[in-house]
C-alpha cells in the first residue's frame, strides 16, 4: 500500500467516522461508565474470502490508539461460519465506536473478494483474466480494487487519468473511430503520456478499420456474442490485447474466456455484490 491510498483511507476514515458519532455517541455515553474496559470479537457468519483486516487495524488505531488488536486471519484467507477474524481489547467506548465502521468496509471487501474469487476459480482451465472496471462507489474506489485484487482478479484503470480508453461515445463524438484514434495518437505524441490506449469497438468491421491503424495497445470487444468474439481474437491475436465485456455474469464468465480473449471485465464484481456477513460481538472478561 502506498502514500497515496494511505492517505486515501485515513481521509475516508476520518469523514466516515465524523458522519457517525458527530457530537457523541449518546448511547455508549448514557449507559457505559467512561474508562471501562473490554474486549471484542470479529466472527464471520458465511463462508467467503475475507478482505480489509489491514482497513479495520486502521479504523481502531484511528479511534484510539490504545486498542489492542490481535489478528488471526489475514486478508484473502478462505473464511468458514464461525471463524474469528481478530480480537480486540481497551476502551469500550472506541470499541463501540469503531465497530459499525469497520464491519462495514470488512463486509463490502470481503464480498467484492469472494465474488472475484468465485470468477477466478470458474477461469481456471483458461487463460483469461478477470478485471475490475470503474463502476464503484465513490469514495470507495481504491478499497473496492484492493478486494477485487485480493480475491485473485486483475485492476483495470484506476480512473480517467491513468489510461485512455476510447468508448463509443468518444467514438461517435469524435465523428468515428478513425478520427478518434488519430486524435489520441497525437495527444500522446503532443503531451508525452505514458499511458495505455484502448479502444472499444461494438462489431467486427470497427474491429478491422483498428486494426488497421494500429498503434494501440487493447481492443475492448463490448456486446459481442460468441461466434463473433471467437471471430475477433483470431483477427488480433497476438497482436493486441483483447479484453471482453457487457452482459458477462458468473455464469457466462468461462464461456466469454473459451472464446481466447486475455482478459473479461465485469462491473458485478463492485456495483451488485452482497457483501459478507460478520459481526463484532462484546466478549465479557472479569
Amino acid at each position: 500500500m502506498g502514500d497515496i491510498y494511505n492517505k486515501q483511507l485515513r481521509a475516508l476514515i476520518t469523514q466516515a467516522l465524523n458522519e457517525d458519532v458527530g457530537d457523541g455517541d449518546h448511547t455508549s455515553l448514557s449507559t457505559i461508565p467512561q474508562g471501562k474496559k473490554g474486549q471484542a470479537k470479529l466472527i464471520i457468519k458465511e463462508d467467503g474470502v475475507l478482505a480489509g483486516v489491514k482497513v479495520a487495524l486502521e479504523v481502531f488505531n484511528t479511534v484510539d490508539s490504545s486498542l489492542a488488536v490481535e489478528v488471526y486471519l489475514q486478508d484473502g484467507a478462505l473464511v468458514k461460519k464461525g471463524d474469528v477474524v481478530l480480537v480486540v481489547k481497551g476502551d469500550v467506548h472506541a470499541i463501540l465506536i469503531a465497530e459499525r465502521l469497520v464491519l462495514n468496509l470488512m463486509q463490502r471487501m470481503s464480498g467484492i473478494a469472494t465474488t472475484t474469487r468465485h470468477i477466478v476459480e470458474a477461469l481456471k482451465g483458461t487463460d483469461t483474466k478477470v478485471l475490475d472496471t470503474r463502476k464503484t462507489t465513490p469514495g470507495l474506489r481504491f478499497l473496492e480494487k484492493e478486494a477485487v485484487r485480493i480475491g485473485g482478479g486483475v485492476n483495470h484503470r484506476f480512473g480517467l487519468y491513468d489510461m485512455i480508453l476510447i468508448k463509443d461515445n468518444h467514438v461517435d463524438y469524435a465523428g468515428g473511430i478513425g478520427l478518434a484514434l488519430t486524435a489520441a495518437h497525437d495527444y500522446i505524441m503532443r503531451t508525452g503520456k505514458n499511458i495505455a490506449v484502448e479502444i472499444e469497438v461494438r462489431n467486427l468491421e470497427e474491429l478491422k478499420e483498428v486494426i488497421e491503424f494500429g498503434k494501440i495497445d487493447r481492443i475492448l470487444l463490448d456486446n459481442f456474442d460468441f461466434k463473433s468474439l471467437e471471430e475477433a481474437v483470431k483477427l488480433v491475436k497476438g497482436r493486441f490485447i483483447t479484453e471482453a465485456s457487457g452482459g458477462i455474469v458468473a455464469a457466462n464468465a468461462k464461456q466469454y474466456a473459451e472464446c481466447g480473449v486475455d482478459y473479461i471485465s465485469m462491473g458485478a464484481l463492485t456495483h451488485s455484490v452482497k457483501s459478507l456477513d460478520m459481526s463484532l460481538k462484546a466478549q465479557l472478561v472479569n
